[in-house]
C-alpha cells in the first residue's frame, strides 16, 4: 500500500449496531469510527461476540447500522436505495465466508463462471483460478478437492468479478495451519497482484502479522489500531 496520501474506500462514523430480540436489546456495535484505504490489507482481529462480523456486515452492504454513518468512496451508504445496494455489493464487493459455498454438481472453472457471466468486466475463470494457484484444477469437483482447495475455488469466485473490495470472514477458521497458510497466501497474492483492497476477520491473532494494520474489536468498539512495520508472508506464522 502506497504510503503517500492513501484513498479512503471506506470510512465510519459513530455507528451503532443494535438487534432487539424480544425484551433483549444487543449492541453488537457501539459508536465505531473506521477507515480503510486503497490497497491496503487489513485484519479485523477480536474475540467471537466483538462485533467484527457485524461491521464487515455492514461495509459490503449486507447490513445497515442503527445510527451513524457508512461512507463508501464518499457515498453515504444509507442513502443507496435496494437497487443501489444489489449494484453495490454485485460490482465492488466480493465476499469469502467461512464456509466455501460452492455448488457441488459444478467444476472449480464453472463455479467461478457464475460470477463472471454477471459481470461488468471480469477475469477469465482460468485467471482467476491461477492467481489462487490452481490452474491445474479447473475441471475438478468440489468433492475432488480438498477443504483449501475449496476455499480458493471461493476466493478465485469472489475476486472473478474484480471487485474493489474483498471482505472475508474467518477463511481459514474451518482450515487446519497448512492449509489455512495456502488460504492466507492466496489471498496475499491477490492483494498484491490486483491491489484489491482486502479485510479479512479472525479471532485468530497470528494471522494479524500479515496485514499492512490490524484493527482490534471488544465489545463493540474498536479497542486498538496498529500497523505492521514489518509484515509477514503467511508461511512464516504460526497460530
Amino acid at each position: 500500500m502506497s504510503a503517500a496520501s492513501p484513498t479512503v474506500v471506506f470510512e465510519t462514523r459513530d455507528i451503532a449496531k443494535v438487534y432487539h430480540m424480544g425484551e433483549v436489546s444487543v449492541h453488537a456495535l457501539r459508536g465505531v469510527d473506521v477507515q480503510l484505504f486503497e490497497g491496503e490489507f487489513v485484519v479485523l482481529l477480536g474475540r467471537s461476540g466483538s462485533g467484527k462480523s457485524t461491521l464487515l456486515n455492514i461495509l459490503g452492504g449486507l447490513d445497515v447500522p442503527s445510527s451513524g454513518e457508512v461512507l463508501y468512496r464518499g457515498r453515504d451508504m444509507s442513502r443507496f436505495d435496494e437497487a443501489e445496494l444489489t449494484r453495490y455489493r454485485r460490482d465492488h464487493v466480493g465476499f469469502v465466508f467461512q464456509f466455501y459455498n460452492l455448488i457441488p454438481s459444478l467444476t472449480a472453472r464453472e463455479n467461478v463462471a457464475l460470477v463472471t457471466e454477471i459481470s461488468r468486466d471480469p477475469m477469465r475463470p482460468e485467471d482467476a483460478l491461477a492467481l489462487v494457484d490452481l490452474g491445474d484444477r479447473l475441471d475438478h469437483f468440489p468433492s475432488q478437492m480438498s477443504g483449501g482447495e475449496q476455499q480458493r475455488v471461493a476466493i478465485a469466485r469472489a475476486i472473478a468479478k474484480r471487485p474493489d473490495v474483498l471482505l472475508c470472514d474467518e477463511p481459514t477458521g474451518a482450515l487446519d495451519l497448512n492449509t489455512g497458510v495456502l488460504v492466507l497466501e492466496a489471498l496475499q497474492s491477490v492483494n498484491r497482484e490486483l491491489g484489491t483492497t482486502t479485510a479479512v476477520i479472525t479471532h485468530n491473532a497470528g494471522i494479524a502479522d500479515i496485514a499492512h494494520r490490524v484493527i482490534t474489536l471488544s465489545d463493540g468498539r474498536i479497542e486498538s489500531v496498529r500497523q505492521n512495520e514489518h509484515r509477514r508472508q503467511a508461511r512464516e506464522i504460526e497460530w
